[in-house]
Formats: C-alpha cells, structure tokens, sequence
C-alpha cells in the first residue's frame, strides 16, 4: 500500500469523521471508529491529529468554513441593503433545510466542547469566526449601498446569530416549516429595524 503524507490524509480524516458523526452523534466518534470509517488503522487519525480532541477542532473548523463560503457566495453586489441581508438571512437558512445533520453535528460539538477544556478555544474560535464574517458582510452592505447604521454591526450581526441559532434548535426539535418561515421573516424585520 503506498504512503499517505499526513497533510494528504487529513482531509480525509476530517471528512470521514463529518460523515460518521453526522450520521451516528458525536459520541459514535471515537478515532476508532472514524479510521474504520476510511479504512485506515487508528494509528493513523493520532498520528495526523494526535489526540482525538484536535480531530474535533479540525471537524468544527471545516464544517463552519464550509457554511460560511456557502453564505458568501450568496452575498449580492448589486442589491439594497434591505435585499442584501434578506439574501444572506435565506442562504444562511437554507443550509439548516437542505444541511440539517451539519448543523446538529456543529451544535453536538459546541455542547461537547463547553464542557472538553481542550475544545473550548476550539468553540470560542468557531463563534469569534462566524461573528466576525456577519459583522463583516452587515458592514459591507452598508457601505456598499450607503446605508448608515442604526447599531454598530457587531450588535446587529449578534442580534442576528443569536436569533438565528434558536431558529436553528427548534428547526432541530420541532420542525414546523410555516413557523420557521414566519419566524425568519420577524426576525430578519428585526434586523433591519436594528440597523
């Protein structure tokens, strides 16, 4: 069999072990299990990640990197501010409706790393990136379309992600697509009140 460097194999470790825990739950991730899900000796994912706990981090990164590229591309150049956060608001549900196991398996972890003191920079990192793009693309558009603001971006872009992240459970809980809908539309309203 020939050799894998580790930078070649850590891609897809990340993406075998995204694809056993969206499925079975973060605790089905052991690195026993996720090598088994490549088919590779478990000697491996600790030799390209050392210890579990990095494996994880590795995990939330990509999958927030993967949200976060599918929300920018959405992102308008032509659009009001208003049809701009409209636009981003709708790409950002539409992964929870057509990605639902990504967003459970990113809550999974959050939950789990509250309480790993090795992930918590993990989440904290996770939450300071997402924050960082929102606030980033309120400001954008602001700019863009010459829209003052009525907050600073970052409180509208908290506003939003906390919103958005209880929209987010209860499509995870109790889906219901008529509430969820009117929902989104309150509070995208909200937003733009905010702002």
């Amino acid at each position: 069999m020939a050799h894998v460097s580790a930078a070649e194999r850590r891609p897809q470790l990340i993406k075998a072990a995204i694809s056993l825990m969206a499925r079975e739950g973060v605790a089905a991730g052991s690195t026993r299990a996720i090598a088994t899900e490549l088919g590779v000796a478990q000697a491996t994912v600790h030799y390209t990640f050392g210890t579990k706990e990095e494996l994880y981090r590795a995990v939330m990164e990509q999958l927030t990197h993967d949200l976060i590229d599918q929300v920018t591309q959405a992102a308008p150049t032509d659009a009001s501010f208003e049809e701009t956060i409209v636009t981003l608001a709708e790409a950002l549900w539409r992964t929870v409706l057509e990605q639902p196991a990504s967003h459970q398996l990113l809550t999974e972890l959050s939950m789990f790393a509250l309480r790993t003191p090795h992930l918590k920079e993990a989440l904290q990192s996770h939450y300071s990136e997402v924050l960082a793009v929102t606030t980033k693309l309120v400001d954008q558009a602001a700019e863009r379309t010459g829209h003052p603001l009525g907050q600073p971006a970052e409180t509208i872009a908290r506003f939003f992600l906390a919103g958005f992240d209880g929209l987010t459970m209860q499509h995870l809980s109790l889906p219901d697509e008529e509430a969820e809908r009117v929902c989104l539309r309150a509070l995208i309203s909200a937003v733009l009140a905010m702002a």
